[in-house]
């Protein structure tokens, strides 16, 4: 007898391979830009010392990429569980998960990276927006973009609540400003300015918008519970 899959299973593994696809060529387009650095600053890594790795950009970079395997394997455990749960959508799930937290945390460790007047120079507020952007180049720009990318991405995948461009440039402006008012609070030696703010949610809306497609499958999916078991066979009459 001929067995013939769902008509949703194709348009899935479709989605799948487009979505590993993205991750896969951001990830080199990443590797490549930035190779020198990370070439300069991989003994320190390597080595273990906190000074020349996670107190500087290209250190905390490293890590992070270095990092995958862990956090591949985090998301491979994650799924593993919630399949054998019954949990639908578990793939899903474990990698917008994982992938919400380990692309975010290392950027907004960057940013709230202190300065070399920490603790000694008062906290500076720039509120006039777009009077800072003109001064942070393309570098500054890109940077800001990528802060919460990872949150705007995936966030609408996890919750359907979030699936929605309004929704996820206030879940974009409301963490910036907390990080923003972080870098006041704590005396880092920054400029807490609302144009951060603006660039930090405009990338969160722009990587979210990449992820639309899959917003609708994401909303579909019931909330994260085990599927109910089937009913058992009627017993054969004697």
């Amino acid at each position: 007898m001929n067995h013939h899959a769902s008509p949703s299973a194709s348009p899935r593994r479709t989605s799948r391979i487009v979505l590993a696809g993205l991750a896969i060529l951001g990830l080199a387009s990443a590797v490549f830009a930035v190779r020198r650095p990370l070439v300069m600053t991989a003994p320190a890594c390597l080595a273990g010392r906190w000074h020349g790795c996670l107190d500087t950009e290209n250190g905390v970079l490293f890590m992070m990429l270095a990092g995958l395997p862990a956090a591949a394997l985090v998301t491979w455990g994650l799924a593993l569980l919630r399949q054998a749960a019954g949990v639908t959508s578990a793939w899903r799930r474990s990698l917008a998960e994982v992938g919400m937290v380990y692309g975010t945390v290392p950027f907004v460790w960057l940013t709230l990276m202190p300065g070399p007047g920490a603790g000694i120079v008062p906290g500076r507020v720039s509120l006039i927006p777009l009077r800072d952007l003109v001064t942070m180049g393309p570098i500054g720009i890109g940077g800001n973009l990528l802060i919460f990318a990872a949150l705007g991405f995936f966030a609408p995948l996890r919750f359907a609540a979030l699936a929605s461009v309004p929704r996820i440039l206030a879940l974009g402006a409301g963490c910036s400003a907390v990080v923003e008012t972080l870098q006041y609070v704590l005396r880092l030696d920054r400029v807490s300015s609302v144009d951060d703010v603006l660039v930090n949610a405009a990338g969160a809306v722009l990587f979210g918008l990449v992820s639309r497609r899959w917003w609708r499958a994401a909303a579909e999916t019931p909330p994260d519970r085990p599927r109910p078991a089937p009913a058992p066979a009627p017993a054969p009459a004697d």
